[in-house]
């Protein structure tokens, strides 16, 4: 998956934003204001957030997944997008991260969102 792949991925997403408040290298994906992707521009790989159990489990599985790089490493895998990982695998993930972030925001935004 490349950058524009990840990019469209995100966007289609219900209410999501994108912007670079890290630096302009930085390019981070948000669903009401709380981020559930990071990606660098020079770098082929993302970080998203992961239930725990669920970060050790996939942690264990692929080498592509290890603790999230400058993140909290018990709910941020930072995860390569250039090794043996398909882009169903790289999307599961996102739709994990998406999902999560989306369950933790208020239940009347997540009705906005829902289109409810």
């Amino acid at each position: 998956m490349n950058i524009e792949e990840l990019r469209d991925y995100c966007l289609a997403k219900p209410a999501v934003t994108e912007g670079f408040p890290f630096g302009e290298d930085t390019l981070v994906f948000k669903v009401g204001e709380k981020i559930f992707l990071i990606t660098s521009l020079g770098q082929p790989s993302f970080n998203v957030k992961c239930d725990p159990e669920k970060a050790v489990e996939l942690r264990e599985q692929f080498n592509e997944v290890k603790p999230g790089y400058h993140m909290n490493k018990k709910h941020w895998n930072t995860v390569r997008t250039d090794g043996l990982l398909t882009n169903t695998q790289l999307r599961d993930m996102i739709d994990h991260s998406y999902d999560l972030i989306l369950k933790s925001l208020p239940k009347k935004l997540q009705a906005e969102i829902a289109g409810e």
